[in-house]
C-alpha cells in the first residue's frame, strides 16, 4: 500500500493566513517526501473557508514540484465543470513537464451550490459537463487536430500544447461520493477512483464493488486495473488519549467550516445531487468522536493507528493508497508535524506491506 498527504485548506483569516497555510503545507510536503511518503494531493474550491484558499491545485503542486524530486503530485481534485478543456489540459501538461512527469490528475464534479451560482454554471448540468470535459481533456492530450461540438464547448482542429511528459498522458482519477452511477461511470472510463469515506465508511464497500465490476467489464484483459485511493483525517500521538484530544479540537473546527460551506443544501434540491439536501444539518450534528469509532478518521497512538489502518483496509475491501489529512481545522504546524513524524517513523514500516 502507498501513503501520502491530502490537503484541503479549511482556514479562516483568524486561524491561519493564506501565507501561513501555504508555508505550512509546503513544509509538510517536503517532510513527507523525506519520510518516505509517495504522494501529495490538493483540492480546488472557491469562496468559502472550506477550500477557498486554493482555487488552483496545479499552482500549489508546481510549488511542491520545485521543492521535491520524487513524490507524486495529485489534483484532488480539479473541478472541470468550471474550466474549458483546452485550458485544463494545457495547464496540467505544464505541471507535468515542470515536475518531470510526476503529475496525477484527479477530477471531481463539484457540489457546493455557491460555487455554481457565482460562476454561472447550472448544477443540473454538472454530470454531463464533468464527463464531457474529462473526455475532451484526454483527447487533447493524446490526439492532434481535435474537434468537439458539445452543449458546453466547441472547437475545431485543436492540437494542445504542451504535450504531456508522461505518455500517453498523466494518470487520471475521478472522485465519487454518494451517487452509484458515478462509481460505475469512472470504472467504465478506466479512471482511478478517489474516495473520502469520512462520513459513511460502511457505505463504500458496495460502491467499490460497483466501480471494480464496471472497470472489469470494460477493460478486463487490457492490462489496466482498477485503482482506489482514499483520503482520511489522521492524528498520531504518543498516547490514544492525547491523539483523541487533538483530533476532537480540530475535527470540530473542520466540521464547522465544512458545514458553513454546505449550508445552502439545507434549502436546496437538485436532481443531479440526490441525498445532498440537509447536508449542513448532518455535519453540524456530527460528533468528532463518532469519526474515530466508525473509521471515518484514524486517531491514536502508533500501535492503535496500525490496527485501525488494517481494520479500515479490511472493512472497505482494500485500497491502493491512503492520503492523510494531517492539518485539518487549521492545525498548527507543530501538531501536524508530530503526526507526520510519528506516522513515518513508527507506523509506515508496519503498514507498507498491506
Amino acid at each position: 500500500m502507498r501513503f501520502g498527504l491530502s490537503f484541503l485548506p479549511d482556514c479562516t483569516p483568524e486561524t491561519k493566513s493564506p501565507q501561513t497555510y501555504f508555508s505550512d503545507a509546503l513544509e509538510l510536503s517536503v517532510r513527507a517526501e523525506a519520510g518516505g511518503l509517495d504522494s501529495v494531493k490538493m483540492t480546488e474550491h472557491y469562496l468559502h473557508h472550506y477550500g477557498g484558499y486554493c482555487p488552483s491545485p496545479l499552482g500549489f503542486l508546481s510549488a511542491v514540484a520545485a521543492r521535491t524530486s520524487s513524490v507524486r503530485l495529485m489534483t484532488g481534485c480539479v473541478l472541470p465543470v468550471f474550466h474549458h478543456p483546452i485550458q485544463l489540459a494545457a495547464e496540467a501538461a505544464q505541471v507535468d513537464a515542470i515536475s518531470g512527469g510526476r503529475l496525477d490528475v484527479g477530477f471531481a464534479r463539484a457540489y457546493l451550490p455557491d460555487e455554481f451560482d457565482a460562476l454561472g454554471v447550472e448544477m443540473d448540468e454538472s454530470t454531463d459537463r464533468f464527463r464531457e470535459t474529462i473526455r475532451a481533456v484526454r483527447r487533447i492530450w493524446t490526439e492532434e487536430k481535435v474537434s468537439e461540438q458539445t452543449p458546453f464547448f466547441s472547437y475545431r482542429d485543436v492540437t494542445g500544447l504542451p504535450r504531456p511528459t508522461q505518455r500517453p498522458h498523466p494518470p487520471m482519477w475521478g472522485a465519487a461520493v454518494r451517487t452509484p452511477e458515478n462509481f460505475a461511470w469512472l470504472g467504465t472510463e478506466g479512471l482511478g477512483l478517489l474516495i473520502t469515506p469520512m462520513i459513511s465508511p460502511h457505505e463504500f464497500r458496495d460502491h467499490l464493488t460497483l466501480y471494480r465490476d464496471a472497470f472489469q467489464a470494460t477493460h478486463g484483459g487490457s492490462g489496466l486495473r482498477p485503482r482506489v485511493t482514499a483520503s482520511l483525517p489522521l492524528v498520531v500521538a504518543e498516547t490514544d488519549e492525547r491523539a483523541e484530544e487533538i483530533a476532537t479540537t480540530y475535527l470540530r473546527r473542520y466540521l464547522d467550516v465544512w458545514a458553513e460551506a454546505v449550508n445552502p443544501w439545507d434549502r436546496r434540491e437538485s436532481s443531479a445531487y440526490r441525498g445532498y439536501s440537509g447536508f449542513g444539518w448532518m455535519l453540524r450534528g456530527l460528533q468528532p468522536a463518532k469519526l474515530f469509532t466508525e473509521g471515518g478518521a484514524i486517531v491514536g497512538s502508533p500501535a492503535t493507528v496500525i490496527d485501525r489502518i488494517r481494520a479500515f483496509n479490511n472493512h472497505i475491501g482494500g485500497v491502493d493508497e491512503i492520503l492523510w489529512q494531517i492539518d485539518f481545522g487549521a492545525m498548527p504546524l507543530a501538531e501536524a508535524g508530530q503526526t507526520l513524524e510519528l506516522f513515518c517513523d513508527k507506523v509506515l514500516p508496519e503498514v507498507k506491506s498491506l
